[in-house]
């Protein structure tokens, strides 16, 4: 097919990438290790690891999961913790020893907890202690027999890690009480790794790296499996695209969102194999710490969420943070709003560069270049050895100009569902596109504008919230009848989670409904507006609710009085 989007490819980006040039991830990673020994890698909590340190401890943690531990190759190992140095440590200390990642949320319920240590078949998991409360809850559901348990300042230099442990510690409510029998405490796992020789395991393009869920085409929790070829040509491609704005070996990356979300994962990946340092923020929530570091800490480089750059730039204290340094922001996992990026240009001198992708595609598709002097409103064009296309439900091309399916071909795209060979078959076209579930137009230069959702899918700030799942929940309480779930805009979130229910039991409030979601949802899937209604909810004629059509009458912005808080 025709690349009409090449011709906006800037000087020294390829049209291909050499997806050989690394037989797998862990190669990669090695290599950037060799490279950039002496460089910064991570920092946190003022704290930095080098290249030849993380390569040290993440061959430790991989000597200990083999020897000690007595995992295999190709065992699902679980990380359930926000961004800390442990991170990447037990990040690539997995991927080394030759087994898979499987990236949980740890705010997740034990309900989506247990579903998803199942599904997956994890045999180990590796925890922050503030959430061993969730797994324990769960633990004898799953096959996880091999638990790592780690504190906050547990790669902090010594009196900073007791000082930080005590304060976490005290403050009981981050760290509630727990008892999970034979749990290993990671530095000794680490110190007892040192004493042992890493088996080497030859991994190619074929071999599974992760099992990153996602909702799919259903909404049921399902993991992509992303192979060691999908992460490398991803994160090859993504280097390739920054490089007309950074050098190797002297950037300094920003990085609040997760590692556990993919966007954050590949990006900081994509960093990393370029020599930058990534400085990793645990709770970007926590807006005055979070401040703290942007003024102390000179950076090139953030990646952000529409919500993220919207909330720095309506605090006080980012008037004071030094932005001249500033060479590329990048936002994704959801829609940036025009008001955003105007403000953001205007405060930062450079604008906010928009990508696209989905888990399936691991996750960068298409992204506008990094030389753009304005935001365009667009997605962007197809990354290299990418293509897009605008296709009908049947998987024909449409013509230019007109609204279809955004379809992906590339060697980033998934192998498929875990376990979900049919899910998997309904994601592809017969001719191998993988179906992307958003609406779009792509013009005769080849960018892509999005123009409406042709799944049910609603995004809050970035993450994926699956219908099913919260009408599944809500249809547990014996005072719900029948609910439907939807999206609906919300200026700070882009979306917010609304619910329609039809009572079976008259006196069911509000408040009895929000009770009864904090305990199976997570809080970014928590409703936020909660409506009821008398008459039955509209269906198909085979009993589907039709959620487009709830959409139709009550898709207004979240206000008034049926507005309830998501905590």
């Amino acid at each position: 097919m025709d690349k009409p989007w090449l011709s906006q490819y800037p000087a020294g980006v390829p049209a291909d990438i050499d997806i050989h040039q690394y037989a797998s991830l862990k190669d990669m990673l090695a290599a950037s290790c060799a490279r950039f020994a002496d460089r910064p890698a991570y920092s946190s909590m003022g704290t930095v690891m080098s290249f030849r340190q993380l390569d040290d401890a993440s061959r430790a943690f991989a000597a200990w999961l083999q020897k000690v531990a007595g995992l295999q190759r190709g065992d699902r190992v679980a990380l359930m913790m926000p961004n800390l140095l442990q991170y990447p440590v037990v990040l690539f200390g997995v991927l080394r020893a030759g087994m898979v990642v499987v990236n949980v949320n740890p705010l997740y319920t034990p309900r989506e907890l247990e579903h998803q240590l199942k599904d997956a078949g994890a045999r180990a998991i590796v925890v922050l202690e503030n959430f061993a409360h969730t797994l324990e809850q769960v633990i004898g559901a799953t096959q996880v027999r091999t638990v790592v348990t780690t504190q906050v300042g547990d790669l902090l230099p010594p009196v900073k890690r007791l000082l930080t442990n005590a304060v976490v510690k005290h403050v009981k409510k981050l760290v509630p009480p727990w008892r999970l029998a034979g749990a290993v405490d990671f530095r000794r796992a680490l110190s007892a790794g040192r004493a042992q020789t890493l088996d080497d395991v030859r991994l190619d393009h074929g071999d599974l790296a992760f099992l990153q869920y996602t909702g799919g085409t259903t909404g049921v929790a399902k993991g992509a499996m992303l192979s060691h070829g999908n992460m490398v040509a991803n994160v090859l491609q993504v280097a390739a695209w920054m490089s007309p704005n950074l050098n190797d070996g002297e950037e300094t990356l920003i990085l609040p969102l997760p590692l556990y979300h993919v966007f954050a994962l590949t990006g900081a990946l994509s960093f990393f194999s370029r020599g930058a340092q990534a400085v990793l923020i645990p709770n970007p929530r926590d807006l005055p710490a979070f401040l703290k570091v942007l003024r102390q800490t000179p950076f090139t480089a953030i990646i952000g969420v529409n919500t993220l750059f919207r909330a720095l730039l309506d605090a006080p204290g980012f008037a004071e943070v030094n932005l001249r340094p500033l060479k590329l922001a990048v936002a994704g996992g959801m829609a940036v709003q025009h008001v955003v990026a105007h403000r953001w240009k205007e405060r930062a001198g450079v604008p906010l560069v928009e990508g696209y992708g989905l888990t399936e595609s691991a996750p960068v598709a298409i992204a506008n270049p990094v030389t753009i002097q304005e935001w365009s409103g667009q997605i962007g064009v197809p990354l290299p050895s990418t293509e897009a296309a605008i296709l009908d439900d049947d998987g024909g091309f449409i013509a230019r100009g007109e609204v279809g399916e955004i379809c992906l071909r590339g060697p980033q795209v998934m192998q498929g569902y875990w376990n979900h060979p049919e899910e998997t078959d309904k994601a592809f076209t017969a001719n191998g596109w993988l179906r992307t579930g958003d609406m779009g137009v792509m013009d005769e230069r080849g960018s892509i504008r999005i123009t409406d959702r042709k799944k049910d899918m609603i995004v809050v700030s970035g993450f994926k919230v699956f219908p099913n799942e919260i009408e599944d929940v809500l249809t547990m309480h014996p005072g719900v009848l029948e609910a439907a779930a939807i999206g609906v805009h919300d200026e700070r979130s882009g979306e917010a989670v609304k619910v329609v229910i039809v009572r079976s039991d008259p006196g069911l409030n509000e408040d009895a409904v929000l009770a009864h979601c904090r305990q199976h949802l997570t809080g970014y899937k928590m409703p936020r507006v909660v409506e009821f209604r008398s008459e039955p909810l509209p269906k198909t004629n085979i009993g589907k609710i039709l959620r487009r059509e709830l959409r139709d009458v009550g898709a207004a912005a979240v206000a008034g009085s049926a507005q309830v808080a998501a905590h």
